[in-house]
């Protein structure tokens, strides 16, 4: 049984806890829901900082019965059936009073999450707002049952995009893919860097990246989020909880959750992204990770390009799909302190995204095919030479957006220089590593 969002289809495969030790629960004044006593005072800390946010109760939303939502969601029937993970079954429905759509999860109660994470969910979602995490309308807590209501995402997730399609669906194109990587990425730096008290992920994967209209990217199921260190820990120590081939190999081995291990999980999304394949997938009877098949190929100057999703036919941009590549290896440093910030990964992203590949500006790229090879008469790289008919604004005049080869070159300098600069230098001074040279690509 794997865990997955709201909205899914065929999900990850679920790690197992790797302690006999019962959680411990986290903080609880759900109206309707009995409290949970904190252990630590660390946790006492948490409770604080979260009611320094207001009123838990009426920022969550509103409380529903079971019957609104059995009502909302045709009383639970297969035909509003859309997916099922760890936390139970997920149903679309519609709100009566309001004609709302939305995406109701039923907890299963002998799943692998259980009153805790329905808690966590609650309490997170209630101090978290951004426009890159979903939004949690209520709750239902009426005896036992326990069911959280959100909104709904009418593309599903990323997961069904990219390892799901049916044969009346398009493939995700580059400019989409990186749109959706760069959102994604602003969501995990919300969580690390603006959420008080920040907030490490432990569950980032392609199916918990809902799609909303126009491909906007959602963060979404926090039940195994955790608060960071406090200011004198370096970590969390935790169960060691997640989806196999995501998980960061410090976490899986010693339960020792950081910013880093989201950084890990995030790396691997990349390369889904990028490759078209996911991150554990059946090889010889045996379960082999993606990082572990993508690795000899990272490694490989020149023919690195072959690790382009076919579906992509070539239409994007070799020096992105490079740019792309290094920031995906990255986060995947088997080292944790050698991955970049969250900061540092969304200003990578962010310039990839903002430079979008232009197939009417491209006949002169050097183009390649499904299978990574060269297409015949392709030349040098015209995808700077954007067409100002093709950027324009809401008030359809063109964007300012011819630049000068000098002016591109320096953006460039600039974005490049921050995320990669540092990793350069310390490569540089541990040349006996063996590890892929990020900058070398």
């Amino acid at each position: 049984m794997g865990r997955c969002s709201c909205f899914g289809r065929k999900k990850g495969v679920k790690r197992k806890n790797l302690e006999d030790a019962k959680p411990n629960p986290g903080p609880s004044n759900v109206p309707g829901f009995p409290s949970v006593k904190s252990k630590t005072n660390a946790q006492r800390k948490q409770e604080l900082s979260i009611s320094k946010h207001g009123s838990d109760a009426k920022r969550v939303g509103n409380t529903f019965t079971y019957r609104e939502l059995a009502t909302a969601t045709n009383n639970f029937k297969k035909e509003s059936y859309i997916g099922e993970g760890g936390f139970g079954k997920v149903f679309r429905g519609q709100i009566e009073t309001t004609g709302q759509a939305i995406a109701v999860k039923q907890l299963n109660k002998t799943g692998f999450q259980g009153d805790k994470e329905f808690l966590v969910e609650i309490l997170m979602l209630s101090i978290l707002r951004h426009p890159n995490l979903v939004n949690l309308i209520g709750y239902c807590a009426e005896g036992d049952q326990r069911l959280l209501v959100y909104e709904y995402m009418p593309l599903g997730s990323l997961e069904y995009h990219l390892h799901d399609l049916t044969p009346d669906m398009e493939p995700l194109d580059w400019n989409t893919r990186m749109r959706i990587a760069a959102g994604a990425a602003r969501g995990l730096d919300y969580l690390h860097n603006q959420a008080n008290p920040p907030v490490i992920y432990r569950d980032l994967k392609s199916s918990n990246i809902l799609l909303d209209e126009g491909y906007h990217p959602k963060l979404s199921d926090f039940g195994l989020a955790k608060f960071g260190p406090a200011e004198d820990k370096s970590h969390v120590s935790t169960r060691v909880m997640g989806t196999h081939g995501y998980c960061a190999p410090e976490y899986g081995a010693s339960g020792k959750l950081t910013m880093k291990s989201d950084i890990y999980s995030f790396g691997v999304v990349l390369l889904e992204l990028i490759t078209g394949r996911r991150a554990l997938e059946a090889s010889g009877g045996e379960k082999r990770s993606l990082v572990e098949w993508a690795r000899p190929m990272l490694r490989d100057r020149e023919n690195f390009v072959q690790l382009a999703d076919p579906r992509l036919r070539g239409h994007f941009s070799e020096s992105a799909l490079r740019r792309f590549l290094e920031t995906a290896l990255m986060c995947l440093r088997t080292e944790a302190h050698k991955r970049p910030s969250v900061s540092d990964v969304v200003l990578a992203l962010d310039y990839l995204a903002s430079h979008p590949y232009d197939p009417k500006v491209a006949r002169g790229s050097r183009v390649r095919d499904g299978r990574g090879r060269r297409v015949p008469g392709a030349g040098r790289e015209g995808q700077r030479n954007m067409n100002a008919e093709d950027y324009k604004g809401p008030d359809d005049t063109p964007k300012e957006t011819s630049l000068s080869n000098k002016d591109v070159e320096r953006e460039q300098a600039v974005a490049e220089a921050k995320v990669w600069g540092e990793t350069c230098r310390e490569q540089r001074r541990l040349s006996a590593e063996t590890d892929f040279d990020a900058c070398r690509v």
